[in-house]
């Protein structure tokens, strides 16, 4: 099979999944308006809008006209997707084995659970195999070669030291550790922190090799990694400090609510440095690719109206 026919499975099927969770979603808004109730109208007719960007997303990495998209807005929505569903991959299957039922007592249908899981997992599944083909064909140079020397010292230190300070937090709750903490964490929060704080991890591990490391690497693994741990940590923490924030529904955070505001803020803040990192060593080679790409299609188009002109 080639890369294009998997890339395009790969974004049709994240389209088809997705559209359950949308579907489910839009039921939620519904009934809600129906019932004149808003516990949860905001928050879930902004996750409304933002499977419908999803979809929008899946069908482009599937579709020839997604290669002619702008570079920023299919940048920016891959960065935020992929750091939603991409690292939740593992929390997924390590939940699905050791705590299959849940520890939450969660009143949800079993159909609409279904769809959720189907639609999160599908989507997620789409974007780890079709999002880097999709990017490593529109833009190969952005990670081909190796890393230079050191770019951005201060900036790197900054999100090393943030990084590794949620690392060491999230990993600590997850090892059964009650420090800043209202409440138990049961199972699955332990899982998904204790994933999240692994992938944290990995995104130190970035920083150093973007920001601070001055032999030359190979630029892929540390970009891929940096551009999947900073939509994580920009994604998952900026929804997280909303609900800090608003406290949908009577929502409180298991962290007492200071300690949220602070971790998730410092999560938005390292998530976004580290996308810089990621795009001062991936530009170089997006702008020469496309500089070479826009050469030639001038030299196609001067050719074609060489050939079109009468007596040339």
């Amino acid at each position: 099979m080639s890369s294009i026919t998997l890339r395009k499975l790969a974004g049709y099927g994240a389209a088809l999944t997705l559209s359950l969770y949308l579907a489910v979603k839009i039921i939620w808004v519904t009934a809600e308006l129906i019932r004149g109730t808003s516990d949860w109208l905001a928050l879930n007719a902004l996750t409304v809008v933002m499977a419908g960007v999803g979809v929008t997303l899946a069908l482009a990495l599937a579709q020839r006209w997604g290669m002619r998209l702008p570079a920023l807005p299919v940048v920016f929505f891959a960065w935020v997707g992929s750091g939603f569903l991409v690292p939740m991959i593992p929390y997924m299957a390590a939940a699905s084995l050791l705590a299959p039922g849940g520890e939450t007592g969660d009143t949800t249908p079993v159909w609409e659970t279904v769809l959720l899981s189907t639609g999160f997992a599908g989507m997620a599944l789409g974007l780890a195999v079709g999002l880097p083909l999709y990017l490593r064909e529109r833009w190969p140079d952005a990670f081909a070669g190796r890393l230079g020397g050191s770019r951005s010292p201060v900036l790197a230190c900054g999100v090393l030291v943030g990084v590794a300070a949620l690392a060491a937090l999230w990993l600590g709750w997850a090892l059964g550790g009650t420090a800043l903490t209202e409440r138990p964490l049961d199972l699955n929060a332990r899982l998904m922190l204790g994933t999240t704080g692994v992938w944290a991890l990995a995104g130190a591990w970035s920083a150093w090799a973007l920001g601070l490391r001055r032999t030359g690497l190979r630029k892929w693994p540390a970009v891929v990694l940096g551009f999947t741990v900073s939509g994580m940590l920009f994604a998952w923490s900026a929804w997280k400090l909303a609900m800090a924030l608003l406290g949908p529904g009577g929502y409180v955070p298991p962290e007492y609510p200071p300690v949220a505001v602070a971790e998730h803020a410092v999560g938005v803040l390292a998530g976004a440095a580290l996308f810089a990192l990621v795009l001062r060593a991936a530009r170089p080679g997006v702008v020469a690719y496309d500089g070479r790409r826009a050469s030639r299609q001038a030299g196609r188009r001067a050719r074609s109206r060489t050939a079109g002109t009468p007596g040339a």
